[in-house]
């Protein structure tokens, strides 16, 4: 069978739960995983997930911040025993098997620290956190092995030269620091496969995020690719297709990061 998993920050599910319709009508998903959700569990609109298909839903939200949550037309079952990632309960993670005709998927979604704005450790307790989760996430798949797994997200890393409008200028901007680069992509080598770029070479520009402060966004076109969709290595021969739902900024009260997806064949 295929299989498509989208991905979306959408910065406020509640501000936003209304445009989860047209996400569906540019992408066609069978599974939706949101980060920053900004909703506590008991808040939670499951109705919305209902009334446009997806009756399966899990999700780990809070107050004001964070959260992420997973919708989907095939039955879910949540994994519980993850990890409670640098010893803070901030809603970062949510895993689930996702039932498919075969075997069912393994799905992670995750929603990784921004980092703050210095890009220095010892200044900046935000940027610490940043890569001390970064870094036990990577340990965690060593120990963990993925098979028949997806992880997608905000992973808040532009990892390669050509996910930012300029590298050079960008190398001492959080997102795209060496020290954040060199470490996301040793999480990524340990099992996975970038999905989004085996469709799109290295040398070609790749975004799924334009600032809010850059008022004409398309015309300056000043994106990052934060927002990334990975599979482990035995699902990569079954990658089919993505696509980049990149007019979503332009939205009415559009979210900074636009929806992604990723259909394989499980």
């Amino acid at each position: 069978m295929e299989l498509t998993i989208a991905t979306w920050n959408i910065n406020s599910l509640r501000l936003r739960q209304g445009l989860l319709a047209r996400l569906i009508d540019g992408l066609v998903p069978d599974v939706i995983c949101l980060q920053e959700t900004k909703v506590p569990d008991p808040l939670f609109p499951d109705s919305i997930a209902r009334e446009i298909g997806f009756p399966h839903v899990l999700r780990r939200g809070m107050k004001s911040y964070n959260g992420v949550a997973i919708l989907s037309r095939l039955p879910l079952t949540l994994l519980e025993d993850t990890p409670e990632w640098c010893g803070k309960q901030d809603c970062r993670h949510i895993a689930a098997k996702v039932e498919t005709e075969a075997e069912p998927i393994i799905l992670h979604n995750f929603y990784v620290p921004a980092g703050g704005d210095i890009p220095d450790a010892e200044q900046n307790i935000k940027f610490a956190h940043k890569l001390d989760f970064i870094e036990q996430a990577r340990a965690h798949f060593v120990k963990y092995p993925p098979a028949r797994s997806v992880l997608v997200g905000d992973l808040n890393v532009a990892p390669l030269e050509h996910d930012v409008w300029n590298h050079k200028q960008l190398l001492g901007i959080v997102s795209h620091t060496p020290l954040e680069t060199n470490a996301l992509n040793g999480w990524m080598t340990e099992g996975f496969t970038d999905a989004v770029r085996h469709f799109v070479p290295p040398e070609q520009k790749l975004y799924t995020w334009w600032s809010y402060r850059n008022q004409d966004w398309e015309l300056s076109n000043r994106g990052r690719r934060l927002d990334h969709i990975w599979v482990s290595h035995d699902l990569a021969a079954g990658l089919l297709r993505h696509k980049i739902l990149q007019g979503a900024r332009n939205w009415e009260q559009p979210s900074d990061h636009v929806p992604v997806s990723v259909t394989l064949r499980v």
